[in-house]
């Protein structure tokens, strides 16, 4: 078990840049990101055509990690991890690298083996995301991490000794970054080399590519289109998106490039290479979609860490979401026991409209409501009199793991749920996502939590049962309570309005008092 909270670095050695990422793990087992700084070092430059790293590279090593372990001391990280990839594996003068980091600066690093690191990068994936099958693709500096998992098992893995680096170093030495014949040469050389994984034709599957090179292409390709959600984490783009993102950088010169809004000044001359290896990777697939995933090598090294301490119980493959959804609650301090009353609440009105046929029966809606339904007005805490304002900012604009951007959407809208014009106003840019009866489900649905939250004004938990009955006149709802209800009659009489837009006929309240 972990105590009530741990502060762990990680050092990401990489062949492209050095990473220290600092996080703090609290006992509800939100990881909590306290620094993330990094150094574009490309060691793997260092490496001379015998493998061997030079002096000067390893200087820029001990330099770089001496600052970094000063600043873990300011955070007094408990449990420091070096980890070092492809540049210091390959490195033929390995043993001298580790001896003299560990006598200038005093800490041990882990060569990662490849499959370590293969491994790592597909657990992130797993545990962070919905999806179930995928081929994930990790290019670094020096090496490009390849895997393909199936039921979130790892089936195939492989790891090619080139990254955005080294191909930059073997296609481009003395001509421009976006020179034809050179990116020819390598996407033919890449095309091949994928080609030589038998596993990887027509998978089919869904590519998800991880780390800094696919953040940029995400983060460029978001704001060439306007989209209108933050966070990249779980990013959707297409072939043709690809194709058009590299297009894009060819047509551009570094000056250009460095002024590209969404990309990181310190890829400018390697965003090619990386576009590349997702395209070709993407053909020799067929994939269907191409996902990014902004938890990788670090994640899954911290989630591995942090289940082998708990059984595997505080990051599970199979209920992401809903884990997301819960300790984004506890952030904003919601009362777990009225929050869980109130979905009990909305379950039991849900399904009763449903079985009058108001609502089709359907297990993704509902479980979307029920996260809605706990995260409801959560903005509070944050100002009470723009409740619902901060609500949906808050979470349509937080990474969820293993949930769509869509679905992000659609529950800040549940839980934000305070009157049309302003569902309207927050629904305005997100409007070509849905169709016109689902965007009105989903108000509907919205009225439904505002109902419920009012049956249990007083947070006494009062109503025990409830039952929608058809009469004469319309309907008639039933609520069975046990003690006085009369905080609950006043609220429910005046959020009467958003059942009757449902079932748009006259509805009566009767209140029966259990024995």
């Amino acid at each position: 078990m972990l105590m009530d909270s741990e502060i762990i670095g990680l050092i990401d050695i990489g062949s492209n840049t050095i990473r220290l990422v600092i996080f703090e793990i609290n006992k509800d087992y939100r990881l909590f990101e306290l620094q993330n700084i990094k150094t574009p070092a490309r060691l793997s430059q260092y490496l001379n055509d015998k493998k061997e790293m030079s002096q000067d590279g390893i200087d820029v090593l001990i330099e770089v990690l001496k600052n970094f372990y000063d600043v873990t001391k300011l955070y007094q990280v408990a449990r420091l991890m070096p980890m070092a990839t492809a540049a210091i594996r390959q490195a033929k003068n390995q043993q001298d690298i580790l001896k003299q980091v560990q006598e200038k600066v005093g800490i041990h690093i882990e060569i990662l083996p490849e499959e370590k690191e293969a491994f790592y990068g597909s657990y992130a994936v797993a545990h962070t995301t919905q999806t179930e099958n995928s081929v994930t693709v990790d290019i670094g500096g020096g090496s490009t991490e390849i895997t393909y998992f199936k039921n979130k098992k790892i089936i195939k893995y492989h790891s090619f000794p080139f990254g955005v680096v080294s191909l930059k170093q073997m296609f481009f030495k003395d001509k421009e970054h976006n020179h034809e014949k050179a990116i020819e040469k390598m996407t033919q050389f890449v095309k091949e080399q994928l080609k030589t994984l038998k596993w990887l034709k027509k998978l089919r599957v869904p590519v998800t590519a991880i780390g800094g090179s696919a953040r940029s292409i995400a983060n460029v390709h978001q704001r060439t289109v306007d989209y209108p959600l933050g966070g990249v984490h779980g990013y959707r783009m297409s072939g043709n998106d690809l194709d058009d993102t590299l297009s894009l950088f060819k047509s551009l010169s570094i000056s250009e490039l460095e002024n590209l809004d969404g990309l990181s000044q310190d890829r400018t001359d390697i965003i090619i290479p990386a576009n590349v290896v997702f395209k070709s990777l993407f053909e020799e697939v067929k994939a269907p979609v191409f996902i990014f995933s902004n938890k990788g090598l670090r994640e899954g090294i911290i989630i591995e860490y942090v289940n082998s301490k708990t059984n595997q119980d505080a990051f599970t493959i199979n209920n992401i979401g809903t884990q997301s959804v819960y300790r984004l609650g506890l952030a904003y301090h919601t009362q777990n026991s009225v929050a869980d009353y109130r979905g009990n609440l909305v379950s039991e009105l849900y399904e009763e409209l449903c079985d009058h046929q108001f609502f089709e029966k359907d297990g993704k809606i509902a479980r979307l409501l029920q996260y809605g339904s706990y995260l409801y007005y959560m903005g509070e805490y944050i100002e009470n009199g723009a409740g619902s304002q901060h609500t949906f900012y808050i979470i349509s604009n937080s990474e969820l793991n293993g949930l769509t951007h869509k679905e992000r959407v659609i529950i800040g809208l549940l839980a934000s749920y305070k009157n049309k014009s302003l569902f309207n106003q927050y629904i305005e840019p997100f409007h070509h996502w849905f169709t016109i009866s689902y965007i009105d489900q989903i108000r509907y649905l919205g009225g439904l939590i505002k109902f419920a939250n009012a049956l249990n004004d007083s947070h006494m938990n009062v109503i025990r049962k409830m039952e929608l009955k058809k009469n004469n006149d319309g309907y008639e709802l039933l609520l069975y309570h046990k003690d006085p209800v009369i905080a609950e009659k006043y609220r429910a009489m005046r959020q009467k309005k958003h059942l009757n837009r449902v079932i748009q006929k006259d509805l009566t309240l009767t209140f029966i008092e259990l024995p």
